[in-house]
């Protein structure tokens, strides 16, 4: 698909960010010019390890990409460099709008090249293209790639995958193929992925996996909001809730209306879709196939806000999801955060055991051990103190207890991407915390077991 824009270079010097506390004392931050939410579990990875070095991605002024790289040995940070130009942020549509679609997604191929996707918010109704799986709205879904393996210095635009994206998720293969995964366009689209064997230079046309409809019984249509991982060998899972795209809500417009939960398994050797009993499944997949065949959890009344899926060791599915009860505001009001697991034979778990009310991923070791890793806000009175905190269970969900806290902040809050490709225990997220007082800009820390790594130099860079 050839998208109306010019290929654009981008060499930047390192931003220069001072990142001083009251009191001028070095903080732990590694910049201090997030923008917007900075990152979210949905984009991901937005970040990874590799060579003794973590990559990190997050999204700066004007909902522009940026990249920084911190090496573990000496303890020093590269960057953050600006490596793209999103369309998103900029002009009057968003004069007094942050829309934060556009958040990069980063991964490294083989042959050490780093990549971004980012900028899109399901394309703009402006360029020139027709999107045939959907609708669109604004900015255009871009891919850039570092000039040279592991250097974050310079970057390029590829024109080579669909500008119809947003909510990009990129997943390597243990051969290198590179799956891009990311809905085409704006709510009433398909899910896609586009498949690329030859290190991201060139990918394959959009292939539909989850698919919108039209509903018949209401004014809506049907639309997803899916987590996908690299699984066991060739196969990447997919948990994934169901959006009610109502034509309108009286009084409330459009809402972030979320139901249920379901998991499917993609088999990319022979490209079948399967659900956790290894039923082969139609593709696209649309909403009636979906609640007979793919169903974790369902319940109309309960709201449900993203998710994340991880395998154990034994190759068993544990899906972590934020639910609650609409309380007539904004996406539904509070949601906290559940487990479920597949035990071999049924789906066990769902119901609230002590997990705040939070944004995270979660690992899980076998089906007895699990844990979270949480952005939550603890009160103290009337004042909130920002945490990001493991939450663990020693039996299999049934109960979580807090466990250690990496990083607190009284009077703020933070955001958290989902874990880090391959993550260094001192590296696990990237976390952006609330901006302060008459400013738009927000801290953005790298978070690991011993809390946040890298108190920047004065001038990332210098």
């Amino acid at each position: 698909m050839k998208r109306v824009t010019a290929t654009l270079l981008i060499g930047s010097a390192p931003l220069p960010v001072r990142a001083f506390a009251k009191g001028n004392e070095p903080t732990k931050h590694f910049t201090a010019n997030g923008f917007g939410e900075g990152v979210a579990v949905v984009q991901h990875p937005a970040g990874e390890f590799h060579l003794g070095k973590t990559y990190v991605s997050y999204q700066g002024p004007l909902e522009d990409p940026y990249v920084a790289v911190y090496d573990h040995k000496s303890g020093k940070w590269d960057g953050p460099y600006q490596a793209g130009v999103s369309q998103l942020g900029k002009g009057p549509e968003f004069a007094d709008k942050i829309d934060s679609h556009g958040k990069p997604t980063m991964l490294i191929d083989d042959a050490g090249y780093i990549h971004i996707f980012y900028g899109g918010h399901g394309g703009s109704k402006t360029n020139g293209l027709k999107n045939t799986l959907g609708g669109a709205h604004a900015g255009d879904n871009r891919h850039a790639v570092s000039k040279r393996p592991l250097d974050i210095s310079e970057w390029e635009d590829l024109d080579n995958i669909s500008p119809f994206g947003t909510y990009n998720q990129a997943i390597k293969m243990d051969n290198g193929d590179i799956y891009l995964f990311y809905r085409h366009g704006a709510h009433r689209s398909n899910w896609v992925y586009q498949k690329s064997t030859d290190n991201g230079r060139t990918f394959a046309a959009p292939v539909s996996f989850l698919k919108r409809k039209r509903r018949t019984d209401i004014e809506a249509t049907d639309s997803w909001y899916p987590f996908l991982a690299k699984g066991r060998g060739d196969e990447i899972i997919c948990s994934f809730d169901y959006h009610v795209c109502r034509d309108a809500w009286p009084g409330r417009g459009h809402q972030g209306e979320r139901h249920n939960l379901y998991y499917l398994t993609f088999n990319t050797t022979d490209g079948s879709w399967r659900n956790v009993k290894g039923e082969e499944l139609p593709m696209p997949l649309d909403r009636e196939t979906a609640d007979a065949k793919a169903l974790v959890f369902q319940n109309d009344e309960v709201w449900t806000f993203n998710q994340s899926a991880t395998l154990d060791k034994n190759g068993l599915p544990h899906i972590g999801i934020a639910m609650g009860f609409d309380t007539g505001v904004r996406h539904g009001g509070p949601k906290a955060m559940r487990h479920f697991r597949w035990t071999g034979k049924q789906w066990t778990g769902g119901v609230n055991r002590g997990l705040p009310v939070a944004r995270g991923d979660l690992y899980a070791r076998d089906q007895n051990k699990v844990r979270f890793l949480l952005a939550w806000n603890d009160p103290d009175g009337d004042v909130r103190v920002g945490k990001i905190s493991w939450w663990e269970s020693e039996d299999g969900g049934a109960t979580f207890a807090l466990g250690k806290t990496l990083l607190e902040r009284r009077g703020k809050a933070f955001a958290t991407s989902a874990f880090i490709r391959n993550a260094h225990p001192d590296a696990r997220v990237i976390v952006a915390e609330s901006a302060p007082r008459g400013s738009k800009m927000r801290p953005m820390y790298l978070v690991g077991d011993n809390g946040p790594i890298g108190g920047v130099p004065e001038v990332m860079g210098g």
